[in-house]
């Protein structure tokens, strides 16, 4: 088997489109101790599955040594390729309640697999998840620890996750001040959302290594300039039952009260 030479982003972190220098999938973090202890922060789409695995082979991680398989939230770009890795791989999957449901129902219109005025139309497998996390709780990972915090927003059961000055931020936000897709059908809450991008520019935390795209350093003027635009969302129509009202209708009731006209 031939041996590849190790790219860490940063110390005991691989990002594996980054190893692999080609984009193969979403962002798919390795986490690693000095034993050679393993887990995976999401993986992608099932047929991403022998890449990633096949670079990890290359990489000399034994898949005997990988802890767990970590869904930052059950999205089918994040997860659809769980079932086949945990077999594979003869591992655990962990995840918030929120995202467990999904995950262990295969349901297609909460995971996006199913978007039918799109011609989407994509397979679920159900994967059981061994172990439920919450805010504040350990994910060990050999010596290393991961500190769990719920940040939901895009989906109830969005995750993120720290380890020292780096936090894994799932898709709560994006180099370019993108944020994960809101979508009432999907359960997000831009409320919410707004209350997870105040706590990652609270923290003291120096990268972000979002769910898709190029690690970045964390920019408060960034996530400030996303919050204000978020919470314009939650007066916009274009958001629907995503935003708390609608002003143009307040005023619209007091301009037919007023009897004015158009002009």
């Amino acid at each position: 088997m031939a041996v590849i030479k190790r790219q860490p982003l940063f110390p005991h972190v691989i990002e594996l489109n980054s190893q692999a220098r080609r984009r193969i999938t979403c962002s798919v973090y390795l986490i690693y101790d000095d034993d050679n202890n393993w887990a995976l922060i999401d993986l992608g789409y099932e047929d991403a599955v022998d890449d990633c695995l096949e670079i990890i082979r290359q990489l000399d991680f034994p898949f005997s040594k990988c802890v767990t398989l970590i869904a930052s939230h059950a999205d089918v770009d994040h997860i659809q390729g769980f079932a086949k890795a945990k077999q594979l791989l003869k591992t655990t999957v962990t995840a918030h309640a929120d995202a467990a449901k999904p995950l262990e129902a295969g349901d297609k219109l909460m995971t996006f697999a199913e978007i039918a005025a799109q011609e989407i139309h994509l397979d679920m497998p159900t994967v059981k998840v061994d172990r439920l996390v919450k805010d504040g709780d350990r994910i060990r990972i050999g010596n290393l620890e991961l500190e769990v915090w719920h940040t939901p927003g895009h989906t109830s059961g969005q995750l993120s996750f720290r380890l020292g000055k780096l936090l894994f931020s799932g898709d709560n936000l994006f180099r370019d001040g993108c944020v994960g897709a809101i979508d009432a059908h999907h359960g997000s809450n831009i409320s919410d959302f707004i209350k997870s991008l105040e706590r990652i520019r609270a923290s003291n935390v120096e990268w972000l290594l979002p769910s898709h795209g190029p690690v970045f350093r964390k920019d408060d003027q960034l996530i400030d300039r996303t919050i204000a635009r978020l919470e314009s969302y939650l007066h916009m129509a274009d958001f629907g039952t995503c935003a708390l009202d609608w002003p143009l209708m307040d005023q619209w009731e007091k301009e037919l009260v007023d009897g004015k006209k158009p002009g």
